[in-house]
């Protein structure tokens, strides 16, 4: 039996209990049935597929096709609560943004969303703005709250966390965000508010300032035993300490490579602001690294290479040699466009010995050398050419190392690429 079937054989059973039932109105020997939650143009939609086995959603707005959704799971279509959670998250993303707050309400409320409830909870960890910046935030359902800070990869400073968190507990009990002016009944109710969120909040990856002046100043609504912990913590780094530190949450770095992991950005972002000897923690990395060109995917071709990045501002590339473990690549902070040598003082070349275990050691980075004029080459016949490097050929390269554009960048004379990859480096 179809699917289309089953569904149509469910609903017949369904209407038959419906219509059963004491309370069910017949007028003119027809049956009444009163589902005020569900539109008569979304209830259209329903009886067609029910009909015909149809669905059409693309002229619906993200929101009516989260009630059309509610309206089937209330109706028990199987098939189309499957359905149309799909298309809303690869169709109707932005949907999200409008209310984040009412939304999530409404998918945890149905267990047959869990597809959807999945979803939101891991976009929003990714881009927590889309929540806490909404005008409903001081609104969210506490268990909901509670939810999100148990979350490791919630992608938002700890203190931005602290901060949101106080804001939504101040609102909630409508209460000044000024301890000079509390009562000791405001006191009891903020800590009744905030008892269940304090464990979650990890206070040990607040910097000691920050510390200082956004949370020890709260010191009368927190756990003393807490509070004198944190202060040693601070005042005596190098002290055993009792306390189980529980473990910072992991910052979500996005590259969409094959060849290297996202935690490289860290050390590429360092290397285009010459921070050398310290790199960027992850929270404070000041650039985007967006996919513009992956020869193995477009096709590995300079002509291609040109139409996917030119004109696109900063770009760094990374190659794979072929037959081999080892890593190069390039940062031009110029456009790839023209047909001339351009210059500038803060173009490199780097290369990794070994692309599955990338360290310091086995790393080498090469900036344009100050006394060269030829740091980045470009025409469309060619293809992410830069000083002693050649890439006439769109797979075989050629180093011609002597020249010392780019001195000690540990790139062999004669190489043959496997794949390659371009992004588009934007500031944040």
């Amino acid at each position: 039996m179809s699917l289309f079937m089953q569904e149509k054989n469910k609903m017949s059973q369904y209407f038959r209990t419906e219509f059963s039932n004491e309370w069910a109105k017949k007028e003119d020997e027809k049956f009444i049935l009163r589902k005020q939650n569900i539109s008569p143009h979304l209830f259209d939609i329903i009886l067609r597929f029910l009909y015909c086995g149809n669905i059409e959603l693309k002229n619906l707005q993200g929101p009516d096709v989260l009630n059309l959704l509610i309206a089937v799971d209330e109706l028990n279509i199987h098939s189309l609560i499957t359905y149309i959670q799909e298309y809303l998250i690869e169709h109707q993303t932005e949907f999200l943004h409008q209310n984040p707050t009412g939304i999530l309400e409404t998918v945890y409320q149905h267990e047959t969303f869990m597809d959807l409830w999945n979803f939101c909870l891991e976009k929003i960890c990714e881009e927590p703005k889309i929540l806490f910046n909404s005008d409903d935030f001081i609104n969210l359902k506490a268990p909901l709250f509670e939810l999100l800070l148990k979350r490791d990869d919630l992608n938002m400073d700890e203190i931005e966390i602290w901060d949101n968190l106080l804001k939504w507990c101040f609102t909630q009990q409508n209460v000044m965000n000024d301890p000079l002016k509390w009562s000791k009944d405001d006191i009891i109710k903020i800590e009744r508010s905030l008892h269940r969120f304090i464990p979650l909040i990890r206070f040990y990856d607040i910097e000691p300032t920050e510390f200082f002046y956004k949370v020890y100043c709260y010191k009368d609504i927190l756990p003393q035993d807490l509070i004198h912990d944190l202060l040693e913590f601070h005042i005596v780094p190098n002290k055993k300490h009792k306390t189980n530190i529980p473990p910072s949450r992991k910052q979500n770095l996005k590259l969409d490579s094959n060849l290297v992991e996202p935690n490289l950005i860290s050390l590429f972002a360092s290397w285009i602001n010459r921070k050398e000897s310290s790199y960027y923690d992850k929270k404070d990395i000041p650039y985007e690294f967006k996919l513009l060109y992956r020869s193995s995917r477009d096709g590995i071709d300079n002509k291609l290479f040109h139409r996917n990045c030119d004109d696109k501002g900063a770009t760094i590339w990374i190659a794979k040699i072929k037959d081999s473990t080892k890593l190069i690549g390039g940062y031009n902070p110029l456009d790839w466009n023209g047909d001339c040598w351009k210059n500038t003082g803060d173009s490199f070349l780097f290369s990794f010995a070994d692309w599955k275990n990338i360290s310091n050691a086995t790393t080498k980075l090469s900036y344009i050398n100050s006394g060269k004029n030829h740091a980045i080459y470009c025409n469309n016949n060619y293809g992410p050419q830069m000083g002693d490097l050649s890439c006439a050929n769109s797979n075989n390269w050629t180093y011609y190392g002597s020249l010392s554009y780019y001195p000690n960048s540990g790139i062999p004379n004669n190489i043959t690429i496997e794949n390659y990859e371009v992004f588009q480096v934007i500031k944040k």
